[in-house]
């Protein structure tokens, strides 16, 4: 059966939408019955089966709060920004920046400024995407039910000047803050030989549902993947930089002493 055979008849289904929700990236909030319509199409008849999949889709992340930002958003980052608002448990590393969560907001508007030129993308895109950033730390940080946090950072992520000294002091003060809370575990990865991955990735705890694991690509644009294969993969990367980096009270003296200098 085609995307157009399936959506025949359907108020407010698209092919691109079909496709969309095929993909983890769109559910059928507005509109159950197109679910319960197209499990028929497709010959699901076991009622137990199909109630579980409605309660899947109404458990699904909600990203009403997203639309003001979703037309400066890369291609997967809505989707991805959903989930991480609902997520139980987020394990992250990057090797050359502040996590996004951990940034301050003079931080975040540094780098993007600094991102300017070469992007180039307006004042407007910049105070976009800095709200957002912020927003999302808000959502994730400030939950009545604390999500657990590790984060992994490269000692470059400490190092790079991203504004001047005092919006780095006040970065190093910030993580220092967070490091302390009891839900929250920041190693620094230093330069010293051993693994480490290129490239950023999270890995989100979504509770009852398969873990996801996400990437971004040169072109700025968000993949995410729950195949048990792929979230192995990026766990095992984790865990061995988890025994290479230093512990959580080392990292702390490591940020005290960056914020003296």
């Amino acid at each position: 059966m085609t995307r157009k055979e399936a959506i025949r008849g359907l108020r407010d289904l698209s092919e691109a939408s079909l496709a969309r929700i095929e993909h983890g990236e769109l559910n059928f909030r507005r509109n159950v019955g197109n679910l319960r319509t197209l499990l028929k199409r497709y010959s699901v008849t076991d009622e137990e089966l199909i109630q579980q999949l409605i309660e899947l889709n109404r458990e699904a992340p909600n990203e009403e709060w997203l639309t003001q930002y979703r037309s400066f958003l890369p291609a997967g980052m809505p989707h991805f920004v959903g989930l991480e608002a609902e997520a139980v448990g987020i394990r992250a590393y990057h090797p050359t920046v502040v996590h996004g969560l951990l940034q301050t907001e003079a931080y975040a508007k540094a780098l993007f400024e600094v991102q300017r030129p070469v992007e180039d993308t307006t004042a407007e895109f910049v105070k976009r995407h800095v709200d957002l950033r912020m927003d999302r730390k808000q959502r994730v940080l400030t939950r009545e039910d604390p999500v657990r946090l590790r984060f992994i950072l490269g000692e470059a992520a400490l190092r790079i000047p991203i504004g001047d000294e005092e919006v780095m002091r006040e970065q190093y003060e910030e993580i220092i803050r967070l490091a302390r809370e009891d839900h929250v575990s920041i190693q620094l990865l230093p330069f010293r030989r051993g693994y480490r991955s290129n490239h950023d990735f999270a890995i989100l705890d979504l509770g009852e549902l398969p873990p996801r694991v996400q990437t971004d690509n040169a072109w700025g644009a968000v993949s995410t993947s729950d195949k048990p294969r792929e979230v192995d993969r990026f766990t095992r990367r984790f865990n061995v930089m988890v025994g290479l980096a230093l512990g959580v009270e080392e990292t702390i003296a490591f940020l005290e002493e960056l914020a003296r200098r």
